[in-house]
């Protein structure tokens, strides 16, 4: 048995674990639930030795143990699969893979690299990665570098391990190997530490789940029977609120339009229409063409025939920078740790890159005071609750990371906005006021939206039209969402046929 007794620990400022006690058990997979914010991280920083409490102490079958280190934790039999991908570029999958214990692959003064890529190749079989061990790791995917991370952790033969948010960049497919993974982990008697803000993915899996609350431990329940409700009251203390986000005054102004466009390997000939103050949705599964798409809009990637039109006119956009200044569009990605945000750089810095070109003085310097009024007028705007403009954004949750990288486009003054995932990885308190936010900016501010969503529930509350992506193309629409009569079952099935 793995035990946290009366942890407590202190930040300037923020108590971020109050009095915490809280078992997990070999062959049991264990969900650990809460807001951003809850003390989540900072309990599983604590199990792993990244964190020392400032009161009480971690016990493995009765005895406390001092974890002075994350090696500490690899040494009592403890992994971890962070959900900010953790890996060294430069190094190859194989060495990234082994990278806490290569020390046991020397022999003498000389290490078997040999040794090493046959291990490796074992955990990657086990994951699904069909790559080589020697290729290096900076070329792959978020997914796939995901993936390599939970090898790392399987390959550690660890009896605990912890996985924060192990789904988040996955494609369902991935999703569904990780699992199967943690099913036989459990058959395998190991005990399994599973974050995540996926409820139904935590009911479907998981045994039992405790949830943190401010802090503070609020109770552990079996999967066996609770409901949604029930944890989301858990977690934010009330009932869990669904209603329509209210009716949009779309008109006939046609903002973008998109013509037969094909990207080879991307897209296939694909043609649609935006207007003025519409969310329009793209649903379909990872691959399906919906992000392929918005990134060929956006310039990231090369549109080889067709044509964009910007409010009537032939867009020609070959960049980001393109697409922002020259007709104010703004692409919200689904990647923010690695493309949206630069995490070593202040909450301000982040909010403001967009728009530094806009506010240099005559000697090609930011006006520091022109700065400071967009970050305290977007940090309000968008809620996020961060120390100070100086805070690194790479330290807040991951709801207000989300914030942010909602809140640099806005402060752009984008009229159209291309948002793709708009909550993944975020709780349900910060993704309500997301959903609140993009309706808002449709009705109130007149932007014209493009959202991006594997989340069916989160479709179908907030776009008012969707376009249905498969194999990369549009197989089909659904609209008259603008009104309260058609029900989510009703929706739901039109999408699940089109999709068949």
């Amino acid at each position: 048995m793995l035990e946290l007794k009366n942890i407590s620990k202190i930040f300037p400022g923020v108590k971020a674990l109050d009095d915490v006690s809280l078992s997990f058990q070999k062959g049991e997979i264990h969900a650990l639930m809460g807001e951003n914010g809850a003390g989540k991280s900072t309990l599983i920083k604590i199990i792993t030795g990244i964190y020392h409490p400032d009161m009480g102490g971690v016990y493995l079958d009765g005895k406390k143990v001092e974890m002075r280190s994350y090696r500490d934790a690899v040494e009592h039999e403890i992994s971890m699969v962070s959900q900010e991908i953790q890996i060294i570029p430069d190094a190859t999958v194989a060495e990234n893979i082994v990278l806490d214990r290569i020390d046991k692959f020397r022999k003498g003064i000389r290490v078997d690299w040999k040794a090493i890529n046959q291990t490796a190749k074992v955990y990657l079989d086990m994951v699904g990665l069909s790559i080589s061990p020697e290729e290096k790791i900076q070329h792959l995917t978020a997914a796939q570098k995901q993936l390599i991370q939970i090898a790392k952790a399987l390959s550690a033969q660890a009896q605990y391990i912890l996985l924060d948010e192990p789904t988040s960049s996955l494609t369902t497919y991935e999703s569904n190997n990780l699992i199967r993974l943690v099913k036989d982990l459990k058959k395998k008697g190991v005990g399994v530490i599973f974050v995540s803000h996926k409820i139904e993915e935590v009911l479907d899996l998981c045994d039992v789940v405790s949830v943190l609350r401010d802090g503070k431990y609020v109770g552990t329940k079996s999967c066996k029977g609770i409901t949604r409700q029930e944890i989301v009251k858990m977690m934010i203390g009330r009932e869990e609120e669904a209603e329509h986000m209210g009716f949009l005054d779309i008109g006939d102004e046609v903002v973008l339009e998109v013509k037969h466009a094909v990207a080879y390997g991307k897209t296939r000939d694909i043609s649609f229409q935006l207007k003025k103050g519409e969310i329009l949705g793209f649903y379909g599964l990872v691959g399906s063409g919906r992000t392929e798409l918005a990134r060929v809009i956006t310039g990231i990637d090369k549109l080889d025939s067709g044509e964009v039109l910007v409010r009537g006119q032939k867009a020609h956009i070959h960049s980001v920078q393109d697409s922002m200044e020259k007709y104010r569009i703004g692409y919200v990605t689904e990647n923010r740790k690695e493309e949206g945000l630069i995490l070593d750089f202040s909450v301000g810095d982040n909010l403001t890159i967009t728009v530094w070109s806009q506010i240099l003085d005559k000697f090609r310097k930011i006006q520091t005071s022109e700065e400071k009024k967009i970050v305290s007028f977007m940090v309000d705007k968008m809620k996020v609750k961060t120390p100070t403009a100086e805070t690194k954004v790479g330290s807040l949750s991951g709801g207000n990371q989300q914030k942010v990288s909602i809140g640099k486009w806005l402060a752009a003054n984008c009229d159209i906005l291309i948002i793709d995932e708009p909550t993944v990885g975020v709780d349900v308190g910060a993704k309500k006021y997301i959903h609140e936010l993009i309706c808002s900016l449709a009705k109130e501010e007149g932007k014209s939206i493009i959202l991006i969503s594997s989340d069916m529930p989160e479709m179908i509350t907030l776009a008012r039209r969707i376009l249905v992506f498969k194999d990369q193309k549009v197989v089909g629409e659904i609209d008259g969402l603008n009104d309260k009569e058609h029900s989510y079952e009703e929706v739901s099935m039109e999408i699940g046929k089109l999709m068949a």
